[in-house]
């Protein structure tokens, strides 16, 4: 197959390009650089047009939204939260673009989106929950609507809403361990919140399922199957790295820190993957002690 990715150069995109790459598919990376993994070829874009690359999707048979500024960057100021827009809608929109003015357009069409769809509270959500209003779910409700537009073409589109992927030495999880590494590790607020993860393995086996499995359409939430909160998390943390269960940090002194940011990592809500269990895919991490011990034990 060849394939497209949108963001290939970051940590998901980088895991799903090897793991194409690793079956001789050929893989296109949409870049604004030139260095992208060995054995992918670089595209260049603008990431607002599709000036010079639009005329590729016509060999595709996969497009992969992935393009976004990390939510995790520091602090959330007015500028940094419309980037986080633009940088997701725009190339959406690009995209979209570019599948509209193609002769052949592919067959499936992934588009990212986050977990935090549904809302930093309620009872647990599944894909049929309504998202919520605070700035997290509407941010993926633009995200998602930039491309909803290529179903009205005939190509299948499918909505990955991922929670916080754990990667060995990728992604967050370094940052989130290294207080337990530092024996200062302990809930965050009162632990009772949410705290959504999947293993990586688990996230490029999920969208990879989702692409073969043509009978899939819609949203799906990439999320593990066994309901965790922060209390629970971090105490699996903290025993695969043999490190004590200390004192919990207080949610007002996160909230001054990190101030609107902090609802990353003092607010959440529950969700089950109820649509992507009932397709049919086998989760190799169901529970966070077994996926930590993998990638830290």
């Amino acid at each position: 197959m060849n394939i497209m990715i949108a963001g290939g150069s970051g940590f998901l995109g980088a895991a799903l390009a090897k793991s194409f790459l690793a079956e001789g598919h050929k893989v296109f990376i949409l870049t604004r650089g030139s260095s992208v993994i060995s054995g992918a070829q670089a595209v260049k874009w603008d990431a607002k047009t599709t000036n010079g690359w639009g005329h590729l999707v016509n060999e595709m048979d996969v497009m992969i939204h992935l393009a976004g500024r990390s939510l995790s960057s520091w602090p959330w100021t007015s500028k940094t939260k419309r980037d986080f827009k633009d940088s997701r809608i725009i190339p959406g929109l690009a995209l979209a673009q570019a599948i509209l003015e193609a002769t052949q357009r592919p067959g499936i069409f992934i588009q990212a989106s986050g977990i935090n769809h549904y809302g930093l509270h309620g009872t647990s959500a599944d894909e049929s929950t309504p998202p919520g209003d605070d700035f997290l779910a509407q941010l993926t409700v633009q995200w998602e609507d930039a491309t909803k537009s290529i179903e009205e073409l005939g190509v299948r589109r499918v909505v990955v809403r991922s929670a916080v992927v754990l990667g060995k030495g990728e992604g967050l999880l370094s940052l989130m361990a290294l207080p337990v590494k530092l024996f200062a590790g302990g809930p965050l607020g009162d632990g009772k919140f949410a705290m959504p993860w999947i293993h990586i393995d688990d996230w490029v086996g999920a969208v990879r399922y989702l692409i073969a499995n043509e009978s899939t359409s819609g949203a799906y939430n990439l999320i593990a199957p066994v309901p965790t909160s922060s209390a629970d998390f971090y105490r699996a943390l903290a025993s695969v790295l043999h490190r004590p269960y200390w004192f919990p940090t207080p949610a007002f002194l996160l909230r001054i820190l990190l101030g609107e940011m902090s609802v990353l990592v003092v607010e959440g809500r529950f969700a089950q993957p109820k649509r992507l269990i009932e397709s049919g895919y086998k989760f190799q991490f169901e529970g966070p002690r077994e996926a930590l011990f993998d990638l830290l034990g």
